[in-house]
C-alpha cells in the first residue's frame, strides 16, 4: 500500500483549486469568505455550507424548480419547455423515473462498452509510453454515451461541444458580477445548435440547420432506431422530450468533462494508483474523488415557500446557494480510500432526496472504468490547463503521461 507523503497533498489540493479560482475568481472568494458558519445571509440570497444545513435545504425547503437564475431557469433556455426541472407534480416525478430507470443498473450495464471502447482506443498511447489529454477523452466518452442513451448517431465530439457551450452561455446567469454583452443572445443561439444537432442525431429533419451552424459530419447522421430494431418515434419539434434530451445532454456532458480530469489528477497526484488498481478498494476510491472534487460545486435555487435552514429563516423568494463544495468537506480533505468519509456525506455531491441526480450510477462507473484502465500505467500529470470558460470548473486541457514527468499546471 502506497502512502500519500505531504508534497503529494499539497500537490494535488493546489492543482485543483486552481480550477476554482482561475474561472470563477469572484464566486469562489465569496464563498470562501463566508464558508465558516453553516448558513449565512447576504441581503435576499442564503449561502448554506454545512453539511446537515445542506441536506435540510435540499430535503426540508420547498424550491422553486424554474425560478430565473437556478438550475432549471438556466435549463429553460435550452428548449421551449417541459424538461426535467421545469416540471411540477405528477410530470416531475414521471420524468425522473423515467430517467431513473434508463441510468440504472441494467441501463448503466448497456451503455458501458460504449465508453469502455473510447477508453481501450483513446487511452492506447500509454502502452508505449506516450501521453493523453483526458479532457478530449472525457468528451468522447460523454457524447457517446448520450448518443446511446437516446439511440441516436453521429459525431459524439461534435454533440458534447456543442452541450458544453450551451452549458457554458446558460450558466452565466448563475454568477456574481455583470453579464457580458450579448450573454441572452448567445445563449439562446448555443441552446439552438444543440437541439439542431440532437435532431439530427435522432433522425429529425424537420428543423434543418443553416449549413455553417452544424459541426462537421453531423448532415449525415443516420435515422436513430430503438433498441429492438424498429424506429424510434418522435413528436414534433419543440415538444417536451426535446428540452430533457437537451437537459441530459447538458448535464451528462458538462458533469463528465468537469469529473473525470480531475479526479484522476488528484489520484495521480495523491499516489493512489494501488487502490485504483484493487477492485475492492477501487469504489471507495471512486466515491472519494468525486467527493474531494465535487463536480457540481454549488446548486443554485430559490425557495418557493417560508422554511429554516439550520435555524437561519427563509422566506419565499430568497436564492439559495447550496454550496456542495463546503458540505462534503471537498475544500479541505485528501482523497482516503482507506479512510474514506461517511457514505451519507459523499452522497451530498449528487444531492439528496427527491433532487438526487439520477446519475450518479453512471458517474461512478464511468470513473471506476477510467481509474482502472489507467491503474496498470500509474500516469502522472504532466500539463495542465484550467478551463476559464466552462460551466463547471474544470480542466481545458489535463495531460497525462505513463513515464511518470510530471508539470505544473497553468
Amino acid at each position: 500500500m502506497s502512502t500519500p507523503t505531504p508534497r503529494r497533498r499539497t500537490t494535488g489540493r493546489r492543482r485543483d483549486r486552481r480550477v476554482h479560482t482561475r474561472s470563477h475568481p469572484v464566486l469562489t472568494a465569496l464563498l470562501a469568505a463566508s464558508r465558516r458558519t453553516p448558513v449565512t445571509r447576504i441581503g435576499g440570497t442564503v449561502l448554506v455550507h454545512g453539511t446537515d444545513a445542506f441536506r435540510e435545504a435540499l430535503t426540508r425547503v420547498p424550491l422553486d424548480r424554474t425560478a430565473p437564475g437556478t438550475t432549471g431557469g438556466a435549463a429553460r433556455e435550452l428548449s421551449s419547455g417541459g424538461l426535467l426541472f421545469d416540471q411540477e407534480g405528477d410530470g416531475h416525478r414521471d420524468a425522473r423515473r423515467g430517467v431513473a430507470a434508463d441510468l440504472g443498473a441494467a441501463g448503466v450495464e448497456r451503455l458501458r462498452p460504449v465508453w469502455r471502447e473510447v477508453l481501450e482506443r483513446r487511452l492506447a498511447p500509454l502502452e508505449t509510453g506516450g501521453s493523453v489529454d483526458l479532457v478530449p477523452l472525457a468528451r468522447q466518452v460523454a457524447g457517446a454515451t448520450v448518443l446511446a442513451l437516446l439511440d441516436g448517431r453521429g459525431d459524439p465530439l461534435a454533440l458534447a461541444g456543442a452541450a458544453a457551450e450551451a452549458a457554458a452561455t446558460a450558466v452565466r446567469d448563475h454568477l456574481p458580477g455583470p453579464r457580458p454583452p450579448g450573454t441572452s443572445k448567445a445563449a439562446a443561439a448555443a441552446a439552438a445548435r444543440l437541439e439542431r444537432l440532437l435532431d439530427h442525431a435522432q433522425g429529425r429533419a424537420t428543423r434543418p440547420p443553416r449549413g455553417a451552424d452544424l459541426p462537421p459530419g453531423a448532415a449525415g447522421a443516420c435515422p436513430a432506431h430503438t433498441r429492438d430494431g424498429g424506429e424510434t418515434q418522435h413528436g414534433p419539434p419543440g415538444a417536451p422530450q426535446d428540452g430533457l434530451r437537451s437537459m441530459l445532454a447538458v448535464a451528462a456532458v458538462s458533469t463528465t468533462v468537469a469529473a473525470l480530469p480531475r479526479a484522476v489528477a488528484r489520484c495521480a497526484d495523491a499516489g493512489l494508483w494501488d487502490a485504483a488498481a484493487d477492485d475492492a478498494l477501487r469504489p471507495v476510491l471512486v466515491a472519494e474523488l468525486l467527493r474531494v472534487t465535487a463536480p457540481s460545486p454549488v446548486l443554485p435555487r430559490v425557495a418557493a415557500a417560508d422554511a429554516t435552514v439550520a435555524g437561519c429563516p427563509v422566506r419565499a423568494g430568497d436564492r439559495l446557494v447550496l454550496v456542495a463544495r463546503h458540505a462534503v468537506g471537498a475544500h479541505r480533505d485528501e482523497p482516503d480510500p482507506y479512510r474514506p468519509a461517511p457514505p451519507g456525506v459523499a452522497q451530498l455531491v449528487f444531492g439528496a432526496g427527491p433532487h438526487a441526480c439520477p446519475g450518479a450510477r453512471l458517474a461512478r462507473a464511468q470513473l471506476d472504468d477510467l481509474l482502472a484502465a489507467l491503474a496498470p500505467h500509474r500516469p502522472r500529470v504532466a500539463a495542465a490547463r484550467v478551463d476559464r470558460r466552462a460551466a463547471l470548473p474544470g480542466w481545458r486541457s489535463l495531460t497525462v503521461r505513463a513515464d511518470g514527468a510530471q508539470g505544473e499546471g497553468r
